[in-house]
């Protein structure tokens, strides 16, 4: 068997595999449009829900998610960049920072309920936050963080040594050299692992049922300490718990929620890619 008939059956393969794992994926997204497009109108993402939730709109939902998305990140981001930098630049490589390292991966494969149990002893019941938003902003925070840490030590670790060798040949002490000539080449890097933490904390259902979600509040909330509406919890609510909804509104609802995830994938993507391009290595 020649080389290039070997090539093409490899290729082949791989195109089936990728096929594969692409197909269902598509299959899901056609089912909730072709279900769920019907639902959507101006009403339905600018009003409240009515009727027992059978009737209305999902805006607190939205405006929720939106806003333990936000905190989360604001919270994760600058903790995880610190912690990335820390490992990448200043720890030693010994026995200690390798299962640091260990535990840091690890920790980004537990499952969510875990994550929502310890939100609920320490956030909500041990420091007596109550189910609020910043209880399930810390909560969601803390989900993401591995995620972010291992992101930002990967991007910091592929930019070359040289850049770092000549920062401080000229003068520039360490911090100078990671600040001016090593963390901007690995902002696309970066911004990719809190694009990827973002993806998961938007979905997660188990953290917020814990920490902050409300199960019907037609009122936006007025503090850190009120609890929201999110949409994994609503579309829980309304999947499971409300009999004779229309199940246009149920695949409606499933819709927004993707439209938002890829949403806010779609602005961390522009953001890398306008960084890249501004990359000379």
């Amino acid at each position: 068997m020649n080389s290039k008939l070997t090539q093409k059956i490899a290729f082949s393969f791989l195109f089936l595999c990728a096929l594969i794992t692409i197909a269902p994926v598509l299959l899901i997204v056609v089912i909730i449009v072709v279900n769920g497009i019907s639902a959507i109108s101006w009403d339905f993402l600018t009003t409240s829900p009515t009727n027992g939730m059978r009737s209305g709109g999902i805006f607190p939902a939205i405006v929720g998610t939106f806003y333990l998305a936000a905190g989360a990140t604001v919270i994760s981001l600058p903790l995880g960049v610190m912690g990335g930098i820390y490992l990448s630049e200043y720890s030693k490589d010994n026995f200690f920072t390798r299962i640091l390292k260990l535990g840091i991966v690890n920790l980004a494969g537990v499952p969510s309920i875990v994550y929502g149990l310890f939100g609920l002893s320490l956030f909500v019941i041990y420091l007596k936050l109550g189910a609020s938003l910043v209880s399930g902003c810390l909560t969601l925070a803390i989900m993401a963080l591995p995620a972010i840490i291992t992101a930002t030590d990967a991007a910091l670790s592929s930019v070359p040594q040289s850049f770092r060798e000549v920062s401080l040949s000229l003068g520039a002490t360490k911090w100078q050299t990671i600040r001016h000539a090593v963390l901007p080449h690995a902002l696309p890097g970066i911004i990719t692992g809190t694009v990827l933490s973002n993806a998961r904390i938007t979905g997660e259902t188990a953290p917020i049922l814990f920490t902050v979600a409300a199960f019907y509040l037609p009122h936006l909330p007025g503090s850190v300490l009120d609890q929201v509406m999110a949409l994994p919890y609503h579309l829980y609510v309304i999947s499971t718990q409300i009999p004779g909804i229309s199940k246009s509104t149920t695949y409606g609802t499933a819709l927004v929620l993707i439209a938002f995830t890829l949403s806010l994938n779609l602005f961390g993507i522009i953001i890398r890619t306008h960084l890249r391009r501004q990359k000379k290595w």
